[in-house]
């Protein structure tokens, strides 16, 4: 076992758009992690990644995001559902890793203006997410309608979302310790 208890669970911001809604659900989530012992976590926005468009995948690797994915033990998402889809940004962000994701821990959060909160952007990430070797929760946590859920500083509106916030990271946690047990103990044959 690593001499490093503490868990890295970063929260991955998945839009660039101007005006995006998801960016005060990608704070509120990032505090909750921040509240739990023995978790460390950090905001990465893929706004700020600068990734090349002149190639894909590993051969565009940011430096700083590959190294808390190597990191990670787990990843939360946060992301927008745009036309029943997830951001091309998001898609070419998560292709620039691969060996980094190996049998680590992955929660969803969709974002939506409509009433089903991002249930399609899920979906749609599934496979892809089980493609780049991440393993995904059960619990997703979905934030329709999110104009109504933040006052204008970006502070919630609906403490339901905590108690939901606190399911969804319990169950996480949990997926996260569990894997690294599995990485750091059990050999692959």
């Amino acid at each position: 076992m690593s001499t490093d208890q503490s868990l890295f669970i970063p929260v991955l911001l998945g839009t660039a758009r101007q005006g995006r809604m998801s960016e005060p659900v990608a704070r509120f989530i990032l505090g909750e992690v921040a509240k739990r012992p023995g978790i460390t976590t950090e905001l990465i926005d893929v706004r700020g990644l600068a990734l090349s468009t002149l190639d894909a995948g590993e051969a565009i690797k940011h430096p700083h995001f590959s190294a808390a994915m190597a990191r990670a033990d787990a990843l939360i998402i946060v992301t927008p559902e745009y036309n029943h889809g997830y951001p091309g940004l998001l898609k070419h962000a998560l292709d620039s890793n691969y060996k980094e994701y190996t049998r680590k821990a992955v929660g969803l959060c969709g974002v939506s203006v409509g009433g089903f909160g991002g249930v399609r952007v899920i979906e749609s990430l599934l496979p892809v997410l089980k493609a780049l070797g991440l393993v995904t929760i059960v619990t997703d946590l979905n934030f329709g309608e999110v104009k109504t859920l933040f006052d204008p500083s970006g502070n919630l509106l609906d403490q339901a979302y905590v108690r939901r916030c606190d399911r969804f990271l319990t169950e996480l946690v949990w997926m996260a310790a569990t894997l690294r047990h599995g990485r750091e103990q059990i050999p692959l044959p």
